[in-house]
Formats: C-alpha cells, sequence, structure tokens
C-alpha cells in the first residue's frame, strides 16, 4: 500500500477515535480529510455520512451503557431533525457552492473546537421544549445538506443552554448523529447517488479508531493539544475549499 494510502487511513482510524470519546461521529474532521484529498461532493457527502453512522452508533453504546442517556431531551431534538435532515439530503447544490459552504462550516468547527472550552456544568436548567424543536430542525436541515450528523453544532448548544452535562451531552449527541446520518444519507439515497468500492476502506479504518476512541473516551479522551492539531487541519480544509 502506498505511503500515502497508509496516512491517509491513519488519520481516518485517528479522527474517529478522538471524536468518538466525545460522543461526535467524525464528520467535520471526515470532510476535511476527504477534501484535503481532493475527493469529489458526490464522494463526500454520502461517505462521511457513512462513516458517521457506524462510528456514532459505538459512541453511543458506550455512553449509554454508563447510564449517561436523557431520552426526553433527545427526542424533541430528533424529532424535528430527522425530517428536516432528509430533506437537506434531497438537496443538490452546485460543486462551487458546496465547497464554499463547506469551508464556512469548517471554519466554524474549528473556531469551536479551539476556542470553545468543553463546560462540565452539572447544573441544569428546564428544557424549552419549542426551542429544542427549533433546533433540531434547523441542524438537522444544515446536516442534510453538508453530509455531517449535526453533533458539533448540537453539543455547544446543549452546554450553553445547560440542558446537559458534558457526558450528557455525548451520549444524546451520539444518537442524534445517528439518526440525522440516516435521514441525510437516505435523502441522498432517494436522488440517486452511486456507491463507490473505494467507500469500504474509510468504514473500515473509522470502525476501528471509533471503537477504541468511545471506550476509551467517556468524555475527557481528547487532551487540548490534539483538539488544537484537528481545529488547524480544518482550517487548511477550508481555505483550500474556499479559494481554490
Amino acid at each position: 500500500m502506498p505511503a500515502e494510502q497508509i496516512l491517509f487511513f491513519s488519520l481516518m482510524f485517528i479522527i474517529a477515535g478522538i471524536y468518538a470519546s466525545v460522543g461526535h461521529g467524525g464528520a467535520s474532521g471526515y470532510l476535511a480529510l476527504l477534501a484535503l484529498y481532493n475527493f469529489t461532493p458526490e464522494f463526500i457527502r454520502p461517505t462521511a455520512l457513512l462513516l458517521n453512522l457506524f462510528v456514532s452508533l459505538i459512541a453511543f453504546i458506550q455512553f449509554y451503557r454508563k447510564g449517561y442517556f436523557r431520552i426526553k431531551l433527545f427526542l424533541p431534538l430528533a424529532l424535528s431533525s430527522v425530517p428536516f435532515a432528509f430533506g437537506g439530503g434531497m438537496i443538490h447544490i452546485e460543486t462551487s457552492l458546496y465547497k464554499i459552504l463547506l469551508g464556512v462550516f469548517l471554519l466554524l468547527a474549528s473556531a469551536r473546537l479551539a476556542f470553545f472550552p468543553d463546560r462540565y456544568n452539572d447544573e441544569q436548567v428546564k428544557l424549552h421544549i419549542p426551542t429544542a424543536i427549533l433546533t433540531g430542525a434547523i441542524i438537522g436541515f444544515i446536516s442534510g445538506i453538508l453530509g455531517i450528523g449535526g453533533g458539533i453544532l448540537l453539543s455547544p448548544v446543549l452546554l450553553f443552554l445547560s440542558w446537559a452535562n458534558q457526558k450528557q451531552t455525548a451520549a444524546i449527541s451520539a444518537l442524534f448523529i445517528f439518526v440525522n446520518s440516516l435521514a441525510g444519507l437516505a435523502g441522498q439515497m432517494s436522488t440517486g447517488i452511486q456507491w463507490q468500492t473505494g467507500m469500504l476502506w474509510p468504514v473500515l479504518a473509522a470502525f476501528t479508531g471509533g471503537m477504541i476512541g468511545a471506550y476509551f473516551g467517556s468524555g475527557v479522551f481528547a487532551p487540548r493539544t490534539i483538539k488544537m492539531v484537528l481545529s488547524l487541519v480544518l482550517v487548511i480544509a477550508s481555505l483550500k475549499l474556499i479559494l481554490f
């Protein structure tokens, strides 16, 4: 196997492990990596969602087993996000516009990783159902269009509003990512996407990394230095998408 491919699958493994450790599927990392390797949007969107399915499910199982999942918080978010993720997945946008939108999103994701620390708040406020429904719908729609699960958008919202603590957020985000990735992928399939054999190997790399990261993580396995490196990768990928 060429050295470039070994590096690609190694990075896929590492990204999946780091994101799974905090209850995320890793779509923003996969999108950045696939963009850096010059894959087309037709390959990037379904592949990122497919990777998200496996990694987020692994992460959810680990956090659920430890008792961090709150179904009453998850349901209003998911029930509104799923149909909007499906609708977003059906939207076909031109490659140039997709690159700009994805580049902007990756910049926001990079800022989220680099400048906004994870909060471990145990004091929670009462859930506001209408706000939760609106939040789920907006994140779901964006997720479907870009080919992400929405966890990197949902997590800071849950923590900022004090609806959940860090570990509960990880459990909720993981299942939220799974259902949105499934809906977004279904929306893309309804428009006739083509499955490619090249998708299998990234899935295997991400699946393995996700298992290890989710097992050891429990919401605290993402050292600050590694998060900064990931943030830098996202910035490089976003600039490449926007400027070239």
